[in-house]
């Protein structure tokens, strides 16, 4: 695993805070059911954190409300220093704009090409782009998930593995400070599965980013992970190093890393 030094990923000239998102004691139920009861954690400036979970454990109501898919009934989260109960939808939308989300089913348009679904939020979000910036843009992010000769294909001539390459690649050509992965290797067969995890570490070197992985991937987690948590019954259970869990003789830990 490697270290994290923040001082290598901070752009010249731009402050940023040392924790990126923070969260306090976040609470989320739907009906009688509880799904995060108090969670608490911190994303680093540069970082990989992934948050491990057995499925339902809360692992991707906890990025919605990052994002305030889902409002949180009780707590306080903080992205780059905004406190999302404060934020307008003005606001809201703004802090957006430097936040990529990665849905476990891409969320491609389907009728559209993959210039076409790349140059989407590239003309919503960077409005004062040329065509020719656009083209050059929409080109660099491909050719950084290696799929630069699928520019003029439709989604359904893709396979599973690339429409998360071009997912991703859409996410990217905003420039987002924050990335946050929700089952990024779901339903993808072992070698496209450690492609796309090393594709997440290459994303973090290249474009600075600080990062939330939400998995039940073990390999994914051993890949890309600088930090982990683990989530039990809607609360943080342990958080460390990937040493320390692999490491760990506690029962609900071993289950995974076995």
């Amino acid at each position: 695993m490697n270290a994290i030094q923040t001082a290598t990923v901070v752009p010249a000239g731009t402050e940023i805070p040392e924790q990126v998102i923070e969260i306090n004691n976040l609470r989320k139920g739907f009906g009688t059911e509880d799904v995060l009861v108090d969670v608490s954690l911190k994303l680093f400036n540069g970082e990989n954190l992934v948050v491990l979970g057995k499925s339902g454990s809360g692992k991707s109501v906890l990025i919605k409300c990052i994002v305030r898919l889902l409002e949180p009934d009780d707590g306080t989260i903080k992205v780059l220093g905004e406190d999302l109960s404060t934020l307008n939808q003005k606001g809201l939308g703004e802090l957006r704009k430097k936040i990529g989300f990665l849905f476990q089913s891409g969320a491609l348009y389907d009728s559209m090409t993959v210039r076409q679904n790349l140059e989407f939020p590239l003309r919503r979000i960077k409005k004062n782009l040329s065509q020719k910036e656009i083209n050059e843009k929409v080109e660099e992010v491909l050719e950084n998930v290696g799929l630069s000769d699928a520019l003029n294909k439709m989604p359904s001539q893709l396979s599973g593995g690339m429409r998360k390459r071009i997912s991703l690649a859409r996410t990217l050509v905003v420039d987002p400070r924050i990335m946050l992965y929700d089952e990024p290797t779901t339903g993808l067969d072992p070698v496209t599965s450690d492609e796309i995890s090393t594709l997440i570490n290459d994303v973090q070197k290249k474009y600075k980013t600080s990062s939330i992985i939400i998995t039940h991937d073990i390999e994914c987690a051993r890949t890309t992970a600088n930090r982990i948590i683990m989530l039990l019954d809607g609360e943080v259970y342990k958080e460390g190093g990937l040493d320390e869990f692999e490491q760990s003789a506690d029962r609900s830990i071993k289950s995974f890393f076995k």
